[in-house]
């Protein structure tokens, strides 16, 4: 009987959101939201603008990601993997667009945005998808030519080098350094020789070495391994974050308690969110949030794993570059609030306010929930069955 109602039509197969990643997923958004809210009302008064503007904009951003990430229940993966070529082309010319007078926008010293009407979007966050999506495309093709020939391996991070440096130009060598790890994280996980990527590491680290020799950038690695040497100054971030962490202790100072983020704290609702999070709700806050990130990138690395053994190796790819990406990002923003790395200009993932990095996150998990429904479709997932059919069969 299941067999004639699904030819006549009157079954259909029930595949609904992969829970395990969106349950981390909306907490993670839902403690941003309130975070935010927290910890931009300083910033807001401070600016002489409305107290809850950042959150209001914060929620707005939230709402354009979570339609974007919609948009992947009618976009199949196999159109990202037959457009996957072109993305190489095309995150070059979007990193070179900030340089373009009447385009390109500059804050602090860094040329990284474009204007877009009334906003301002920070390109590299769309780079970083971008450069995912041609690298999954890439090692689909040449997945066995990467694990025996050194110019297969070589190539995609040649690519990745030539982003670095138009990134280290802007500058943004916290977005450069990410992107190099996702390469040679999804080359790695393609199976490339070890000797090929201890040559190539040998080869990237000298170029970071002499990038870092920048003056501004010496001064933040100085700074970094004794910010109490100069905590007015050079080390003022860092050491600001620190006394948020250290206030926390245990279960935090209490939900708006933050003192920190009163104008002590430079960043505290983007870069530094972490530590205000960190005073606010103590050890267990930051805890939490670590567990929900570990929970997030093991299950998006299992849709990856799962899109290889049912022999899609582009959705696989796909799938672990995203999961790289949030899960190095994550890392690098919690571990310079925490001061374990030097001060990067990057966002939390899912938290930090910034509209650039939401759109870009909840777009990227929302291919992670595609592959993962078209793998249940073809896996002959359960159906349900309408209700025309208990009258059909009643």
């Amino acid at each position: 009987m299941k067999t004639q109602a699904r030819d006549a039509g009157l079954a259909r197969p029930v595949v609904g959101l992969d829970l395990w990643v969106m349950l981390p997923a909306v907490l993670l958004v839902a403690i941003g939201v309130v975070m935010v809210g927290s910890a931009s009302i300083a910033v807001s008064e401070g600016q002489d603008m409305q107290p809850y503007h950042y959150v209001l904009r914060h929620c707005i951003y939230v709402g354009l990601g979570v339609a974007l990430a919609l948009s992947f229940r009618i976009v199949p993966i196999d159109f990202l993997q037959r457009v996957s070529r072109p993305m190489m082309l095309l995150s070059l010319l979007a990193l070179l667009m900030v340089f373009i007078p009447g385009i390109g926008h500059t804050v602090n010293g860094s040329t990284r945005w474009v204007r877009l009407g009334f906003v301002n979007f920070q390109v590299v966050e769309a780079v970083k998808l971008m450069v995912i999506i041609y690298l999954a495309g890439y090692l689909a093709r040449k997945a066995d030519l990467v694990r025996t020939r050194f110019f297969d391996t070589l190539k995609p991070l040649l690519f990745g080098g030539l982003l670095s440096a138009i990134l280290l130009v802007q500058p943004d060598m916290g977005s450069a350094a990410v992107i190099i790890a996702i390469i040679a994280g999804l080359i790695w996980l393609a199976g490339a020789a070890w000797r090929h990527i201890a040559v190539l590491g040998m080869l990237t680290i000298p170029v970071f070495g002499f990038a870092a020799m920048e003056p501004y950038r010496l001064r933040r690695i100085v700074s970094f391994m004794d910010p109490w040497a100069d905590p007015f100054n050079s080390g003022f971030q860092l050491t600001q974050a620190l006394i948020a962490v250290g206030r926390g202790e245990l279960l935090g100072v209490g939900l708006g308690a933050s003192i920190q983020k009163l104008l002590y704290l430079p960043e505290a609702h983007t870069d530094f969110i972490f530590a205000v999070l960190a005073e606010e709700f103590g050890l267990v806050g930051v805890v939490l949030v670590m567990g929900l990130y570990l929970l997030l990138v093991t299950r998006i690395m299992v849709v990856g794993i799962l899109a290889h053994r049912r022999g899609r190796p582009f959705a696989g790819f796909l799938a672990f570059g995203v999961g790289l990406w949030l899960g190095l990002q994550a890392m690098v923003s919690i571990g310079v609030n925490l001061g374990v790395l030097p001060t990067k200009g990057l966002t939390l993932p899912l938290i930090s306010s910034g509209g650039s990095s939401i759109l870009m996150t909840l777009l990227a998990l929302g291919m992670v929930l595609r592959i993962k429904f078209e793998l249940d479709l073809e896996s002959g997932a359960p159906l349900r069955r309408r209700t025309s059919l208990k009258r059909a069969t009643a």
